[in-house]
């Protein structure tokens, strides 16, 4: 009998992502005590207790900053997420935060709210009071995009749409990244050679150690005068005392963001909105399409893609006996493992071994069944995190 995965739900799933999960094999739920795995957007699950029980958890979004990644590491648990699932609807935001900014168009809003009279009398308020809301437009200017991932490569190809200059950063970028940038993009070789020469900034990087700060009082110094700084990434990548004394000190123009704050509320130079980057229809969808696919390939064959804490491995199935080892980083791992299965008799089909930092996985594919106690030779190998046997189902 084919097994029943028991999935939690820490918050509202879009309903498409839920719909590839077959009802035959898989119940959702809000209430689940034992869960196999855990679907979340939002939710802080920092000081949440986490069964034992718990195999995967997938995060319908892409940062991980409210999943305990390292405890889950420790329990040879995989957090998945879902990169480049809301690419598109951050870049409208981006471009949509480069306009407001540039023309002007917040306190254009609230200028125009605050008429009263007749026709007659606003048309002569609206002639007389417009001169103070002009702007300036995009085409010509420079636009820095620190972090050139699944967001910021289709950043630069909006703004190099727009006629705009684009000059890029990003010491981390992948091969495939750097294949699909736009060769428009010129290179900086530094956070702060891209800060002096750009007109608008935005970061697309994610919230580590080594990012928070990122933009600082020394860095804002650096800025054209008059620049804008747009952050739709993480509240914590920009100092607000920095930006704060740059408004004052007119060194910024705007400081868009997607994080209010009690020290920013009622800047006038500040343009916050309500955390709106992947708030949108088909960002959810798509976030949730995305980790479901991921979680059902892991629950069921043990493949893993997508993850923040594991290498990605994919094996295609060529037996209905597989066994999904992730254990530690460490010399002579595959041979116990392959040592062990031989001297209980069997015999190996296939064997793939990936490793990501102080993290390793095994897949491993064999003729026949594998006993439980076996399983649990296996399991109590020093290094060896989690097992799971993985049975072809009918």
């Amino acid at each position: 009998m084919a097994k029943t995965f028991q999935i939690l739900t820490l918050n509202k799933i879009a309903a498409i992502g839920l719909n590839r999960l077959p009802a035959a094999r898989y119940v959702t739920g809000t209430e689940i005590a034992e869960p196999d795995a855990i679907l979340v957007r939002s939710h802080n699950m920092l000081e949440m207790h986490i069964p034992s029980s718990v195999k995967a958890i997938a995060r319908a979004g892409a940062g991980t900053n409210n999943v305990p990644v390292k405890k889950m590491s420790e329990r040879g648990v995989p957090v998945f997420n879902a990169p480049g699932a809301n690419a598109n609807a951050v870049k409208e935001l981006v471009i949509t935060g480069m306009l407001l900014a540039s023309r002007n168009v917040v306190p254009a809003l609230h200028f125009v709210a605050g008429l009263q009279g007749d026709d007659a009398a606003m048309h002569k308020l609206v002639e007389d009071g417009k001169k103070h809301y002009a702007g300036m437009e995009l085409r010509g200017r420079t636009l820095g995009i620190v972090g050139l991932g699944s967001i910021g490569r289709i950043v630069a190809d909006a703004a190099i749409g727009l006629g705009m200059q684009v000059v890029g950063y990003d010491p981390e970028i992948t091969v495939e990244a750097a294949w699909s940038l736009s060769s428009q993009v010129k290179k900086a070789n530094s956070v702060e050679d891209l800060l002096k020469h750009s007109d608008f900034v935005t970061l697309h990087v994610p919230l580590l150690d080594a990012t928070r700060d990122l933009i600082n009082e020394k860095r804002v110094q650096m800025m054209k005068a008059g620049s804008v700084l747009l952050n739709f990434a993480r509240d914590a990548i920009v100092n607000e005392d920095a930006v704060l004394a740059g408004l004052a000190g007119k060194q910024l123009r705007n400081y868009v963001c997607d994080f209010p704050s009690c020290r920013t509320q009622g800047n006038p130079g500040v343009i916050s909105l309500p955390h709106l980057g992947a708030s949108t229809q088909e960002a959810e969808e798509n976030c949730a399409v995305m980790v479901v696919d991921r979680l059902r390939d892991y629950l069921e064959h043990g493949n893993l893609a997508h993850t923040v804490n594991f290498p990605n491995i994919s094996m295609p199935r060529e037996s209905a006996y597989r066994l999904a080892i992730a254990n530690a980083n460490v010399p002579n791992m595959l041979g116990q493992i392959s040592t062990t299965l031989a001297a209980g008799g069997i015999n190996i089909n296939n064997m793939i071994n990936k490793s990501r930092g102080e993290m390793a996985y095994t897949l491993v594919d064999t003729n026949s069944a594998i006993p439980s106690a076996l399983i649990t030779q296996i399991a109590a190998i020093p290094g060896v995190l989690m097992v799971r046997d993985l049975p072809l189902e009918e």
